[in-house]
């Protein structure tokens, strides 16, 4: 992965203030008014601002924005389950979403009035000391891992969001971004709440608060008005929402944010990651969690059990869990989990859709290897992103893998640092050279993605220097060349790289003896390869809007980059 080159003289980007509102299907092939721009657009105009104007700036690279992260004891109360220890444990294993901020509200389950609620900038082992964690007393709560995309790196923007209603308390943390922010914005400052901050997530909290149109006549209808949100704003977003003794999981009706289920178990019981007992008996659970991902759930003593489905509401209570409402995509449309979650986001060991996302990268390897093939003498990798894929590489080549850089693990990711200056200081000081490994021999180096391409140029140099014959630069996925408005943060166009340079003149940029992508094609044949769900019927298919420019819900008039 790599980090932001220098501005683009496209000057495609329009800067407009109309209300986002319906939505167009549309493939975006628009023409680029600069010389210098090699975008290869069409037809079909498309106005663009930026995304963050007006609504806090955020210099960053190709970033997720979040991980959420949600608990619950059953049986009764108070439960033996340490529940901020386990949301924090929790966090820590979605730290590689965001590094920016994060925050853990706990109830109590008795008073609908108050949570227990601590936030923070910064790494979660740093935000949550022995101090902070004593105050979290709980029975259920939920969690967020932070980095910005629709609002800026500012303290007033870490999550969960905690609002008071004529009810009580509520709590909403949100992965994701409301392709419609504007009109729900609007909608919502109409019914006259205040808003305090320019976060998507904010505004979930506060739209979740008015009632749906059918109205209520016994109280709130959280699942009515949660299913209401869902039908003013399709995508794209996984939530866990908290009220005094229960827990929403939420996963928008495309499915585009990846959301999953855990048991607790008692300590003692059997796990295997397929979520079934080694004995085939079904455990009692002593608790039950909800996460973006299910990389964790095995540190905290949790079993995989299931994803949340595209469009579910799924109720967590001390009694289970159940769905409570199912809301259906529009007629037509597809299932659309972003294939990034694959390619670079989740960490390698999480499930998605029955498959790890380690066999995922593996078979993407193998296809590259299908499609570009080189004589080399050795296969590497740019750690760690991109060593499965080298794996698979090497085993269908039948090429030798072997490292050829080494990582110093005490300087964060370089794309996930907000600064430009940072994120370019970090791949210097990243990687060193393994030069007995290098010296002399032809290099198939292989790395997930290239969105700028201003980092493997250096780690080419740096390759050249510790005596390599020949740098080949392999991707394990297709040149990025549309941006995304679905909680990816890719600005712009004319800032990607592979919108101005083949994959021949990329190579003579970074210095490579011959670059080469996996084609969309081949990416989509590996991530359905080892998939447990037939992509047939809507069911299993993926947003690629990053590649091809087919954005899955449409995109709106106006579009608010």
């Amino acid at each position: 992965m790599d980090g932001p080159a220098g501005p683009s003289p496209c000057r495609l980007r329009e800067r407009r203030d109309e209300v986002i509102t319906p939505m167009k299907r549309l493939k975006v092939n628009d023409s680029c008014p600069s010389d210098s721009c090699q975008c290869d657009r069409t037809q079909g105009e498309v106005k663009i601002k930026s995304k963050r104007f007006g609504r806090g700036a955020v210099e960053s690279g190709l970033t997720h924005e979040c991980g959420v992260f949600g608990a619950i004891g059953t049986g009764d109360w108070p439960t033996q389950v340490d529940i901020a220890q386990v949301i924090c444990l929790g966090l820590v294993a979605l730290q590689h979403r965001g590094q920016e901020s994060a925050g853990i509200v706990a109830s109590e389950g008795k008073s609908a009035r108050t949570f227990n609620t601590h936030k923070g900038m910064g790494l979660i082992n740093n935000i949550f000391n022995d101090e902070a964690m004593k105050k979290l007393k709980g029975n259920l709560g939920i969690g967020h891992t932070r980095y910005s995309t629709s609002a800026a790196s500012e303290e007033v923007n870490c999550q969960p969001f905690v609002v008071h209603t004529a009810h009580g308390a509520l709590a909403v943390a949100h992965n994701g971004e409301l392709v419609n922010c504007s009109s729900l914005r609007k909608m919502v400052l109409g019914r006259g709440v205040g808003l305090s901050t320019h976060s998507d997530s904010e505004l979930i909290t506060q739209a979740l608060c008015l009632n749906p149109p059918e109205g209520e006549t016994n109280g709130p209808d959280w699942p009515a008005r949660i299913n209401h949100l869902m039908r003013l704003a399709p995508l794209s977003y996984s939530l866990v929402i908290m009220l005094k003794d229960k827990i929403y999981a939420v996963r928008d009706p495309y499915g585009n944010r990846p959301l999953c289920l855990g048991k607790i178990l008692p300590m003692g019981s059997s796990f295997l990651l397929n979520g079934c007992a080694k004995n085939g008996v079904e455990d009692k659970a002593e608790g039950w969690v909800v996460s973006s991902e299910s990389c964790g759930f095995l540190s905290i003593g949790a079993r995989y059990v299931r994803e949340v489905l595209p469009g579910e509401i799924v109720e967590m209570s001390r009694h289970g869990i159940r769905t409570v409402d199912v809301v259906d995509r529009p007629a037509g449309k597809h299932q659309a989990f972003c294939i990034f979650e694959y390619v670079y986001f989740a960490r390698a060991d999480s499930l998605f859709e029955g498959q790890m996302v380690y066999s995922a990268r593996l078979q993407c390897g193998r296809m590259l290897a299908r499609e570009s093939p080189i004589d080399a003498d050795i296969v590497s990798s740019v750690p760690e992103s991109g060593t499965a894929a080298a794996h698979g590489y090497a085993r269908q080549s039948g090429i030798p893998f072997m490292e050829v850089l080494c990582k110093n693990r005490y300087v964060g990711r370089t794309f996930i640092q907000p600064s430009t200056r940072l994120r370019q200081l970090g791949v210097a000081k990243k990687f060193g050279a393994l030069s007995e490994n290098v010296r002399g021999k032809r290099i198939v180096l292989i790395d997930d993605s290239i969105v700028r391409g201003n980092t493997i140029g250096p780690i080419i140099k740096l390759l050249r220097d510790a005596g390599a014959a020949e740098v080949h630069i392999r991707i394990a996925s297709p040149p990025l060349k549309y941006p995304c408005y679905m909680g990816i943060n890719i600005p712009t166009r004319e800032e990607l790289i592979a919108n101005k340079m083949d994959s021949f003149k990329l190579a003579e940029h970074v210095g490579a003896d011959s670059l080469t992508y996996l084609s969309v094609e081949g990416l989509v044949s590996a991530v359905h390869y080892n998939m447990k769900v037939t992509p047939s019927d809507g069911v299993g298919g993926h947003c690629t809007a990053c590649l091809t420019g087919d954005y899955p819900g449409g995109l709106p008039d106006d579009v608010d980059w």
